[in-house]
């Protein structure tokens, strides 16, 4: 709202997906404005802290980035931090343009489903309080709504056409980085920046997601100000979450984002010869990949200057006739790769994230299928027309199939490979990717046959990298059901444990009660002999009460019976050929099609053996 002079310019800067200071994109347009003032805002948005679900890992996280953050801007000026306000930024922004005498609202652009009707709401209220609006992109490599424009309007299904997009603008590159603020002026005075006078919106927390975590009061929302009336940023404790539930080991903020990336940019023949595929998901202490994915979904690193920091050193090595890696499996492949899934959500919009109305995915007929929105659910909030979000319920057309996705969720399947990937996820919020592809391809069409849908929630409630876009890419991915094709192509839960890893220590790590288990058997513990099980100290029985001990479950069914199962009904969906948005599978009659053999039975009449093939 503007007022005074008219040289008089107020910026409200709203970080969401920026938490840093450098390479800003939007936070060096709201400096080059040259405000009289300018306030650091985050908006504590109900929708992310009830209706998203995140755990304690990522939690902690989040607030690490923001203390840090915060931290930053005292640096600059003693007077300056991130100023934390609890309360939906559709209601309380226009409060703060009018209490504060904002002329300019300036932040950066973010093209999830909710984020956009969000943004495109808050613009429309800036423009009739008389608030200019600038935003700008530092989110992706390529601004996402460019990359569909320049695939001809369409999503973005391969990294094809995600590199020849990528092509028409800037010949591929993207923009370089901008200089990092050496100073910020100052906020309003104490006296003004006060928002005690305020009516404040208490945030509705029903349906709240994430109330498993939360085992003490929820005070997020007490104060506008928060609860000591000083805009800062929530601790565990406020969230109503124990502290002692964030196990995992990785750190949030900018300046370890930098000090990561600085230490690996160090290392040019890493840097150089790096190929995704080639790393193992095995590795712990450290890791085999870089694990700057989290500081990217926060944006406590900037990707371009990821991207460039590593064109460098392939440029230096490039003139010096060193060997480089290529895209793909290289690592400005894999920023590509976030920027395909980024698009093909901008194109499709919310229903990317799940199965109904979702014209790229394929429709199988999985166990435990989401629950179509209801009309009531979806006017429940005016953010969730037109189902923003994903639907919260799901079928049980099989109490076997549940029993089997509580299994694989709490990794207890009896598959140790499994079973250490699902708890290092539970545990450190992180699995490598190739990890990822086995508890996905298990979960999916090499095991259980239970729908994607369920394994992208469980990893967007643990995963501390969670980005919308690329969870239900990947998981599209993975249970063949958009960007790859070949379902015959399975991770056996046995054979690839054992590739990267034929000495079990992975699986003697994460999974404890096995850790004495002769290499033999560590994969296959239910083959040891009952006097080995007994001298190792652990019992492979389904029956706690006879192991007299530890114990560990027996395999939850036969992997190799249950993979032909799952290969012969994926053909059959396949030669079915529907999408998310057919109107049979909007209208559920989509079942007639697939007839009693339908949801992953073992067949009842012989079909043609499809012969799989173990993945690598």
């Amino acid at each position: 709202m503007k007022s005074g002079s008219a040289s008089k310019v107020v910026v409200l800067y709203w970080h969401r997906t920026d938490l840093r200071l450098h390479d800003s994109p939007a936070l060096h347009a709201a400096l080059a404005l040259k405000p009289s003032v300018f306030i650091p805002v985050w908006t504590w948005d109900p929708h992310y802290v009830y209706r998203a679900r995140v755990g304690p890992n990522r939690w902690r996280f989040l607030l690490e980035c923001q203390n840090d953050l915060s931290k930053s801007y005292t640096k600059l000026n003693p007077k300056q931090k991130l100023w934390l306000v609890r309360e939906a930024p559709q209601t309380v922004l226009p409060k703060l343009w009018k209490k504060w005498g904002i002329t300019h609202l300036v932040f950066e652009k973010d093209t999830d489903p909710y984020a956009r009707e969000r943004d495109e709401a808050i613009v429309r209220l800036a423009e009739d309080a008389g608030v200019e609006v600038i935003v700008r992109m530092g989110r992706n490599l390529f601004d996402p709504d460019d990359l569909v424009r320049k695939n001809g309007g369409k999503p973005t299904m391969s990294m094809t056409h995600t590199e020849k997009a990528a092509e028409k603008i800037n010949g591929g590159q993207p923009d370089r980085p901008v200089e990092t603020p050496k100073s910020v002026p100052d906020p309003w005075e104490k006296d003004r920046m006060d928002l005690s006078d305020l009516e404040h919106e208490i945030a509705n927390p029903t349906p709240d997601l994430n109330a498993d975590h939360r085992g003490t009061k929820d005070k997020q929302y007490t104060q506008i100000m928060g609860p000591n009336n000083d805009f800062g940023v929530p601790t565990m404790e406020e969230i109503g979450i124990d502290p002692s539930l964030a196990t995992t080991p990785h750190r949030g903020g900018e300046s370890v984002a930098l000090k990561t990336l600085a230490d690996l940019i160090a290392d040019e023949e890493y840097i150089g010869t790096f190929e995704k595929p080639k790393s193992s998901p095995a590795a712990f202490e450290p890791q085999s990949t870089t694990l700057l994915s989290p500081h990217l979904h926060f944006g406590s690193l900037s990707i371009r200057k990821y991207w460039w920091d590593v064109d460098d050193v392939m440029t230096k090595r490039r003139k010096a006739k060193k060997p480089n890696a290529s895209v793909p499996v290289n690592l400005p492949g894999q920023l590509l790769f976030r920027d395909m899934y980024f698009a093909a959500q901008a194109a499709i919009g919310a229903p990317f994230a799940r199965i109904h109305g979702n014209k790229v995915a394929r429709f199988i007929d999985w166990h435990l299928q989401s629950k179509p929105l209801q009309t009531a659910e979806k006017d429940e909030d005016a953010m969730e027309e037109d189902g923003a979000l994903p639907a919260r319920d799901y079928e049980i057309d099989s109490p076997e199939a549940e029993e089997w996705f509580q299994r694989w969720k709490a990794g207890r399947t009896g598959f140790p490979w499994i079973d250490a990937l699902m708890r290092q996820l539970r545990s450190e919020g992180w699995i490598h990717h190739l990890g990822r592809h086995s508890v996905a391809c298990f979960l999916t069409r090499g095991g259980c046959y239970v729908s994607w849908e369920r394994g992208a929630e469980v990893f967007e409630e643990l995963l501390i990298d969670h980005e919308a876009a690329s969870n239900a890419g990947n998981w599209m991915w993975l249970s063949c059901t958009a960007f790859f094709a070949q379902f015959y192509r399975c991770y056996s839960p046995i054979a690839f444990g054992k590739k990267w890893d034929p000495n079990g220590d992975f699986v003697r790590r994460y999974v404890p009660e096995l850790a004495k288990f002769d290499k033999k058997f560590i994969y296959e513990p239910w083959k040891a002999p009952i006097a080995d099980q007994k001298k190792w100290g652990c019992r492979v029985t389904n029956d706690d009460s006879a192991a007299g001990g530890q114990s560990y479950p027996k395999p939850m069914f036969d992997f190799d019976k249950r993979r032909q199962i799952c290969l012969d009904n994926m053909k059959h969906a396949y030669d079915v050929g529907l999408h998310g948005n057919d109107e049979k599978v909007l209208d559920g009659s989509w079942s007639k099609l697939f007839g009693e053999n339908g949801g992953g039975e073992e067949p009842k009449k012989k079909k043609q053996k499809t012969e799989p093939e173990d993945e690598e």
